[in-house]
């Protein structure tokens, strides 16, 4: 095994662990990472396939633990959400919008860093559902970044650690599989791809069970908190992006 292929084992492996232990936020940490030793045209895509073995280990593990129905409208108001994104992608607007959604993550999760509580929201509440899952298409069409919305909602909804890593893995299963065939019709679904995918399941399987382990045996208020904390990183992340990054060299970011 050569060195580089050490390395994306190893990168893959963290970011499995932070998938499935919190539900979100691992492609934030594979793609820069894997970028530094692989082409961004084969990070992009492999994170891809990984966040789909993800997801479908988890549903198949916790498919109990699913909001079968908010995770499906999540997913239909994404769907209305992506072609605004994609058209202020192609208007030239990623730049700004990544420093607006940063500015508002960072705001969400200090501010509740500091103690306070997200109102809480009821399943019957379809207009927060709809707002933040249109949000996560709106950010996931400009430039791959489905999650935050999707974390606040979670968050509202006052879910267990055992669902809000079940719910998100139900939404992302479609979500991923959907951008991965995107990637294979554009002709990015290389050998290369294969080649990596193949030995990063040797990673992916035993992190996503560890990751589980870790997920139950954290309070629910103490979850949050690392939640809110991942958020905050994420929001700083792409607040140095926004000025720092061309946009496009980081995608799928913070599934």
């Amino acid at each position: 095994m050569s060195g580089t292929e050490v390395y994306v084992l190893l990168v893959v492996f963290a970011a499995t662990l932070l998938r499935s232990t919190f539900g979100f936020g691992e492609a934030l940490f594979a793609v820069p990472m894997l970028a530094l030793r692989i082409p961004i045209a084969v990070a992009a895509p492999l994170a891809v396939l990984v966040s789909i073995t993800i997801a479908a280990l988890v549903v198949a593990q916790d498919h109990r633990s699913i909001h079968l129905r908010s995770a499906g409208w999540l997913m239909g108001a994404t769907l209305f959400g992506i072609p605004l994104g994609l058209l202020l992608l192609a208007r030239g607007q990623e730049r700004l919008l990544k420093a607006a959604l940063a500015l508002v993550i960072l705001a969400f999760a200090l501010y509740f860093l500091s103690g306070q509580r997200p109102p809480a929201v009821s399943p019957e509440s379809r207009g927060w559902l709809f707002t933040c899952g249109f949000l996560a298409g709106v950010f996931g069409g400009a430039f791959g970044m489905n999650g935050p919305p999707l974390v606040v909602y979670g968050a509202m909804r006052r879910w267990t650690p055992q669902q809000f890593r079940a719910t998100l893995q139900g939404y992302f299963l479609p979500a991923s599989t959907v951008g991965m065939a995107g990637y294979a019709a554009a002709g990015m679904w290389t050998p290369a791809v294969t080649h990596f995918y193949l030995l990063s399941l040797a990673g992916v399987l035993p992190a996503t069970f560890l990751g589980r382990w870790l997920n139950r045996r954290l309070a629910g208020e103490i979850f949050l908190r690392y939640v809110y904390g991942g958020l905050a990183i994420v929001g700083a992340v792409l607040l140095v992006q926004s000025f720092r990054v061309p946009a496009h060299f980081f995608c799928c970011a913070a599934r």
